[in-house]
């Protein structure tokens, strides 16, 4: 695969991504240094888009301390429309059945995002969807189509949650712990605790496992990690999705302190992973662990934190703008922009920008270092944002690089010595 970086035959007019020069400033790798057009010349196609985030919704009844959409760098939430109209969201069913069909795309995946989407009422919220199918079934109907919202629960009801499931549209949330001390930064506009509501929330939803997609939790070094396991497990949620914080070299994880800080995340996902692993019984699934079992055993994970999978999520906000990936926000102001809107692009053209195709790059994508690790096929160099440098880009190893590497390593351990048990007891 070649590394082209220099300067190459300028895009078309009506595909070149504005604001390209916004970008170089603040990540010159990939935007000032990736040439795109000489990377397809050379021959790496481009992977098709598979998975749409749709912002049906872009404000939000809670304001965490720590939220990436309100609180970090990007700020573009404030001049985008509340809620995505109809008529948007019918044309990124259309863009997105286009693309379908001409990929001639076996599924994709949506995801219903904000802010909070249930401030949208159910048949607001299932429109989006039920438009996709519609498009779909006319332009490729060999495509099928998964939904999902992404919620901090407070707003579910039996209502909501039936309404959702009638649409088929499961159900994921976003929560600290099961605990309300985990969910301290979790408040309202007010600065009210929004954990009661939350859990009422969850406690519906646990009766209803079909429509239940699981809980995302980022780690909280400042929290027991296994008091914030096993109070999670209250609300039976099938999977647990553990997230490191947004952070990256030029605002550092929280906790992060000094020239030599240790592997304080690695410590407390091991924590984890130790009563998981060990567990009598499999009571939910861990993703973050999952993923890297499987790919130290040379399987595919569906993950763009780990691994050197191409990303292929794109993201639809309230106005129209095709995105990036939204973690990208943590960066700095527009880190995610393309300049790219439904009516003037289609999801192939997104294909082209830099910025996404720098993360279909996999290896080539990554700091020297980081291409020469022996860990590399598992890490992928971390998760993408987690990268960022300002003034330098994204290719740098992840600022999570030793907490990764001693995650990685002591999972390989005990992977390896159940097998070794198991192969002596056969």
């Amino acid at each position: 695969m070649s590394r082209a970086t220099t300067s190459g035959p300028a895009l078309p007019a009506h595909r070149t991504p504005a604001g390209l020069a916004a970008h170089a400033r603040h990540a010159p790798w990939p935007y000032a240094r990736l040439d795109v057009p000489a990377l397809r010349a050379a021959g790496h196609l481009p992977q098709p888009v598979a998975q749409f985030v749709l912002k049906t919704h872009s404000r939000c009844n809670l304001a965490c301390t720590y939220c990436y959409v309100y609180e970090m760098a990007d700020q573009s939430w404030r001049t985008r429309p509340a809620a995505m109209a109809p008529a948007t969201a019918r044309r990124a069913a259309e863009r997105i059945a286009e693309h379908a069909a001409a990929h001639e795309l076996p599924r994709v995946d949506l995801v219903l995002h904000g802010g909070e989407p249930l401030l949208a009422a159910p048949a607001e919220l299932a429109a989006p969807v039920e438009a996709v199918r519609a498009a779909l079934a006319r332009r490729s109907p060999r495509t099928r189509v998964t939904a999902s919202v992404q919620t901090n629960a407070t707003l579910l009801t039996r209502g909501r949650i039936a309404a959702l499931a009638a649409a088929g549209i499961r159900i994921g949330v976003s929560l600290d712990g099961g605990l309300p001390a985990h969910n301290a930064r979790r408040v309202d506009h007010a600065g009210r605790p929004g954990f009661g509501a939350a859990a009422r929330g969850l406690r519906l939803l646990a009766r209803h496992p079909a429509g239940y997609a699981g809980v995302l939790c980022v780690a909280d070094i400042a929290q027991d990690p296994v008091e914030t396991y096993e109070s999670l497990l209250a609300f039976a949620p099938p999977a647990i999705g553990l997230l490191l914080p947004l952070a990256n070299w030029s605002t550092p994880p929280p906790g992060r302190t000094g020239p030599a800080p240790g592997t304080p995340y690695a410590d407390w996902l091991i924590a984890v992973f130790e009563r998981w692993w060990h567990d009598g019984a499999r009571r939910t699934r861990i993703r973050i662990f999952e993923e890297v079992i499987a790919l130290l055993l040379g399987l595919p994970a569906a993950t763009e934190s780990l691994g050197l999978a191409p990303a292929t999520t794109a993201v639809v906000e309230t106005d129209g703008s095709i995105e990036q990936a939204d973690s990208l926000k943590s960066a700095y102001e527009g880190a995610a922009a393309t300049g790219m809107t439904l009516d003037t692009h289609s999801f192939d053209d997104l294909l082209d920008h830099p910025g996404f195709a720098a993360r279909q790059l996999g290896r080539d994508a990554l700091a020297a270092g980081c291409r020469g690790c022996e860990l590399v096929e598992v890490c992928g160099g971390g998760h993408y944002p987690h990268r960022y440098r300002e003034g330098e880009g994204f290719q740098q190893p992840s600022v999570y690089c030793a907490d990764l590497q001693t995650l990685i390593r002591h999972i390989a351990r005990a992977v390896h010595t159940a097998a070794t048990t198991q192969r002596a007891a056969s």
